[in-house]
């Protein structure tokens, strides 16, 4: 695999990863942090009342971009299931295991932000429409690969299950996405498209991206900080983990 880049080869190794990635957490947390902040205090305080949902739009700075990085991380998760089903990286599975609990709470905290959302916007906190069903879907998609990581016995086995979960379950992505538009829904279309018109007024842009860009970092930030614990403990016999731990104790 000539094509990787020397860095990323060196990620792959449990070891290399365990050391040169310690730096980096901390500098994600604190980034992170102060982004979210920074975007947040300024989109629900200081930017106006929207025209038609007035004050109760604020919850977007909070709500979009959670939702936006919790499906973001289930097709990273699909896509580190290909990778060890076909190369049998043992990082791949590591990031899969330490990425599902992240992808888990985000998906969580955007159902509840939009229960919030939708209490003065549509005047229930629940509907069953597609976008909130298929959102739901996604939690049990994560709450599935958590548990299956747990249940099945044989660390092997455990990687290979998960994999197949994370790919059949990436279908459920596209029908989150265009559900506003293959189904009868309450939420609106996509107000920013990737390669089309943005939607929103450019007084509201600023803090939105700079809170989806803090949610990135954050997440990064907490998956890389699982995926260290997880090689660990599941390396806890090498030298080298004894050796660290040695080290810490004195």
């Amino acid at each position: 695999m000539k094509f990787i880049p020397t860095w990323l080869h060196r990620l792959a190794s449990p070891q290399h990863f365990f050391g040169d990635i310690k730096s980096w957490i901390m500098w994600l947390y604190v980034l992170g942090t102060i982004g979210f902040l920074v975007g947040s205090v300024w989109g629900l305080a200081f930017v106006p009342p929207e025209r038609y949902q007035g004050d109760s739009f604020r919850i977007l700075y909070v709500h979009a971009p959670i939702a936006h990085v919790a499906q973001l991380i289930y097709i990273s998760i699909a896509v580190a299931g290909v990778v060890h089903l076909v190369w049998k990286l043992k990082m791949a599975d590591v990031y899969m295991s330490a990425a599902a609990p992240v992808g888990c709470w985000l998906t969580a905290l955007a159902l509840a932000s939009g229960m919030i959302w939708g209490m003065p916007t549509w005047g229930t906190a629940w509907v069953w429409d597609a976008r909130i069903v298929s959102t739901l879907i996604l939690l049990f998609l994560f709450f599935g690969l958590i548990v299956l990581r747990r249940v099945v016995p044989n660390p092997t086995r455990a990687a290979t299950a998960l994999s197949i979960l994370a790919i059949v379950g990436a279908i459920n992505i596209p029908i989150i996405k265009y559900s506003v538009e293959w189904f009868e829904t309450l939420h609106q279309p996509a107000s920013i498209e990737l390669f089309g018109d943005i939607a929103i007024a450019p007084v509201f842009l600023t803090p939105l991206f700079i809170n989806i860009a803090s949610i990135y970092v954050l997440a990064a930030g907490f998956i890389l900080a699982n995926m260290r614990y997880l090689v660990v403990e599941r390396n806890a016999s090498m030298t080298w983990i004894q050796g660290w731990i040695r080290g810490q104790s004195q």
